[in-house]
């Protein structure tokens, strides 16, 4: 028997942000630039679904009332994926904003971020290198691919491992930024990111009530002065 063909694949995503009651946190500011301390399960830009309008950009130009001022100019020269909290850089105007758009695209800024894995990782150190395909059938996930994907590197150094259940804290230093290049990763090292609920095993994503992973450090030159910056925030797991 013949089957019927297939309608065009459509995306559709039904996802709605449950309210997120934690404010963005200011960790330094001057005329050029914010750093932030992005809080978990917030979203970095408003999404089209308008019941999604709460991000850290709508925040950040509106203002948190008692809480920070506007800042009408504010533009994000990179996100953090809705669960993943941590250090993010904001351009305060035009000029800040390109400055740091530029370092972004040539990757001359490097990024830091702790993770909590399932699981005991063996090597103290190493390098995970596959390409990263978006799957038009399992959106929003993206999955490793050898020959659509896009070149994904990211290496790690263990930092401590625990027991009872069995965990592995790791630094990750992401060489690109891919979409979900962190948590895809993990899982396909068989160590999935703790609370991660698109990328997980049988019981990972219930061993956390979010997403541990976090942004914990940037290095980058200051948009105006040209110095190297390095700014660090505390990670909350």
């Amino acid at each position: 028997m013949v089957e019927p063909l297939s309608a065009p694949h459509t995306i559709i995503d039904n996802f709605i942000a449950p309210k997120c009651h934690e404010a963005i946190k200011i960790l330094y500011q001057d005329d050029a630039i914010l750093i932030i301390n992005k809080p978990s399960g917030l979203l970095s830009l408003s999404g089209k679904n308008p019941l999604n309008w709460d991000s850290v950009h709508y925040r950040l130009v509106n203002g948190q009332k008692g809480l920070t001022a506007a800042f009408p100019e504010a533009k994000l020269s990179h996100r953090l994926d809705f669960g993943t909290s941590g250090i993010m850089i904001v351009g305060l105007n035009a000029s800040a904003s390109k400055h740091l758009n530029k370092q972004f695209q040539s990757r001359e800024i490097q990024k830091r971020y702790l993770a909590m894995l399932e699981g005991s990782v063996t090597t103290l150190q190493g390098e995970i290198n596959l390409p990263i395909a978006k799957d038009k059938e399992r959106f929003p996930l993206v999955k490793i691919c050898k020959t659509t994907g896009k070149e994904a590197i990211s290496k790690y150094t263990v930092l401590k491992r625990l027991l009872k259940p069995e965990r592995t804290l790791v630094q990750f230093t992401p060489i690109t930024g891919r979409t979900h290049q962190l948590r895809i990763h993990s899982h396909a090292i068989g160590h999935p990111i703790l609370g991660c609920d698109l990328y997980k095993s049988k019981r990972s994503e219930q061993m956390a009530e979010r997403l541990l992973l976090h942004a914990s450090d940037v290095f980058f030159h200051h948009p105006v002065t040209g110095l190297p910056f390095h700014a660090k925030c505390p990670c909350p797991f």
